[in-house]
């Protein structure tokens, strides 16, 4: 009779605590720790856990909470707009990795087959480590933490095919591959459906009848069953536990118990993922890493830089921004889970050599502990290379506090979109102080040159709200597009300062009593007078009389609003809002020492044929309000002009060049 002991398990756990606690302390990501912890524990070093499916398959539960709390994160129609990305780059990405790596392997003598196996493994990325990162830095709703969210949903769902193919390939399928490509994808299709149109109309009731029940032990019980639940059901049709995770947080992430879900998730999720990263650690063979370190290496440029450059031609050619195509590519140049399995199958199948198969895992676990330092640093790195990607650099955390130091009693704004701007321009009118935070990094670079007070900062971080003076600020406005996040801001502020007075915008009625009830002040309705009603409550809060903010009110529409009249316009807008040339957009740009229009007058400038309006010229500090046309520009004065957006274009290059 075999006897179990605690031993190995005690030691594993205490050597997990004291590894993770020196990874705090130095400021080293807690994964590499799990990652050394699986690598001295594992077979290659003490031999305290043994290697066998059940470790791996726990570990792969990791990954399911994890995908399960990631899709609390989206929305269906989220994802249908994202399906450029899943489709597009997601699936170009794929494609054209593929058929780089298998190019490369074959001219180097590898037979088609061996190629196909380690090609398809080399083309996924780690899901895990990604989606955690993009979760601890708060970016899965920028542009580039959706990006690398797309490719990996399509990742996902390339695994289907691929396990179809590289046994069909090996010999080992039923000689018919495109029917059982066909049938694949429809018990995928049929199941995805399912989950979707069927699920949405039972999740939100069932955990309703469940939440009736007034009991904590039956929530979290329930929550585990439908996560655990869903995830089984898609991998009995042959598809990702992950991916079901995903679509399961996906249909509760439009109910009211997407919060209270989230944080008792939590703790398995995490518990779990650690384990998922030390039962990476323990794949690591050292005898195969220094055997054929040669082709170690050529697999594991492959994956860094070949990856990332293919990630990055993708995302630039379908037109999105350097700096987030550079992200994108950093986020996914990296192996995956989905490698280890691919090249097992492969290499139970005969179709991979065994020396080959040891170093594309070898290659795939280096990528892995290396992605966590290179993610760390992705924004620094961009900044170096980005000229545009300033946000970390120039406008950190402690610029932030020293620019915020003197305000007190002031309005905090939290996005500077349309609503955020017609609010801090009612504000300046009336000599209320405000400042601004704002993720598009376009439209504060441009804004701030204007002289306003908006840095680039996450609100959703609780040291960005007292970086930006949260504990100094009257009243927090909130703005923001999505109501997720508005949520999350709303919590943050809230929890941090009780009795804080926040205004926020609502984009959909549904959410005015969800944001009343978690403590807002006042919701508001997304209609055209949405920042006009926010200013106003905004002065009320400053003092102001009713009779003072109703005529200020009825100026401002009287007169056409022609002193909120053009905008900063920024990625985020909406499509085609700033791209057509007829758009009225306000702008700011600043005259070089050599610039054409510098010792010109305010009269010289061709203001009236380009139908420009020069609303203020910033001279170092100061702001000159409507200047005389006898005005002479200085080098290094910012025009601040309102107009049509091809006109503007035109008097820029007029003013710099005199072309």
């Amino acid at each position: 009779m075999n006897e179990f002991s605690l031993a190995p398990i005690v030691v594993v756990l205490l050597v997990s605590v004291i590894t993770v606690i020196l990874c705090r302390k130095f400021n080293i990501p807690s994964m590499l720790g799990y990652l050394l912890v699986g690598f001295l524990a594992g077979p290659g070093m003490l031999s305290l856990i043994p290697k066998s499916h059940a470790t791996d398959y726990l570990g792969e539960i990791g990954i399911v909470f994890l995908m399960f709390s990631i899709g609390l994160e989206f929305s269906l129609p989220k994802l249908r707009a994202m399906r450029r990305l899943v489709f597009g780059l997601g699936g170009l990405q794929v494609g054209i990795t593929m058929l780089s790596v298998m190019g490369i392997l074959m001219l180097t003598g590898v037979p088609f087959n061996w190629a196909f196996a380690v090609s398809g493994a080399l083309a996924m990325s780690s899901t895990a480590i990604v989606s955690r990162i993009l979760s601890e830095k708060t970016e899965l709703g920028q542009p580039h933490g959706q990006m690398a969210m797309g490719v990996l949903l399509m990742q996902d769902i390339a695994v289907v095919p691929l396990m179809i193919l590289i046994p069909a390939l090996a010999g080992g399928g039923d000689g018919n591959i495109w029917a059982a490509l066909g049938l694949a994808f429809a018990k995928m299709l049929l199941t995805l459906g399912l989950l979707f149109f069927v699920g949405s109309k039972i999740m939100s009731r069932w955990f309703r009848m469940v939440a009736k029940r007034k009991s904590s032990e039956l929530f979290m019980i329930n929550v585990l069953l439908v996560t655990l639940g869903v995830a089984y059901l898609t991998e009995l049709e042959g598809l990702s536990m992950a991916l079901g995770a995903f679509v399961a947080g996906m249909l509760l992430s439009e109910t009211e118990y997407r919060f209270q879900v989230e944080d008792d998730i939590r703790p398995f999720r995490d518990i779990l993922l650690g384990f998922f990263f030390i039962t990476v650690g323990m794949k690591l063979d050292i005898q195969a890493l220094i055997g054929g370190w040669r082709q170690v290496l050529m697999l594991l440029a492959m994956l860094l830089v070949l990856k990332a450059l293919v990630v990055f031609a993708i995302a630039f050619k379908m037109k999105h921004s350097v700096g987030d195509s550079l992200k994108t590519a950093l986020y996914l140049a990296q192996g995956g889970e989905f490698g280890f399995v691919m090249l097992a199958i492969a290499g139970q199948l005969d179709m991979v050599s065994p020396e080959l198969e040891q170093a594309a895992t070898a290659a795939v676990l280096l990528s892995m502990i290396i992605a966590p330092f290179l993610l760390g640093g992705s924004d620094a790195l961009v900044g170096r290379l980005v000229k545009s990607s300033w946000d970390m650099k120039s406008l950190d955390l402690h610029s932030m506090l020293v620019e915020t130091m003197s305000k007190s009693d002031h309005v905090l704004i939290v996005g500077f979109g349309r609503g955020g701007q017609t609010v801090g321009r009612v504000l300046a009118q009336e000599d209320i102080p405000y400042f601004a935070l704002d993720l598009d990094i376009v439209r504060v670079q441009v804004a701030r040159s204007a002289g306003e007070p908006v840095s680039f900062g996450d609100a959703k971080r609780r040291e960005v709200l007292e970086a930006a003076g949260l504990g100094r600020a009257k009243m927090v406005v909130v703005t923001l597009n999505n109501m997720h996040e508005t949520q999350h801001v709303l919590d943050n502020v809230l929890s941090m300062y009780p009795n804080m007075p926040v205004y926020v915008r609502a984009t959909n009625d549904d959410y005015v009593k969800t944001f009343t009830d978690i403590g807002a002040e006042e919701a508001v309705s997304d209609t055209k007078e949405t920042g006009l009603v926010l200013a106003g409550y905004a002065m009320l809060g400053n003092g102001a009389s009713y009779r003072h903010v109703y005529q200020t009110m009825a100026n401002i529409r009287h007169s056409r609003y022609a002193a909120l009249e053009g905008l900063f316009v920024g990625s985020d807008d909406e499509a085609g809002f700033g791209e057509n040339g007829e758009t009225v957009c306000r702008h700011a740009f600043s005259l070089a020492q050599e610039a054409y229009a510098v010792g010109k007058t305010i009269g010289a400038l061709p203001l009236d044929r380009h139908g420009i309006k020069l609303l203020f010229v910033r001279r170092r500090t100061a702001r000159i309000e409507n200047p005389v046309p006898s005005f002479v520009l200085e080098g290094g004065d910012i025009l601040v002009v309102v107009g049509k957006k091809d006109e503007i274009i035109l008097f820029e290059n007029w003013s710099l060049q005199g072309i």
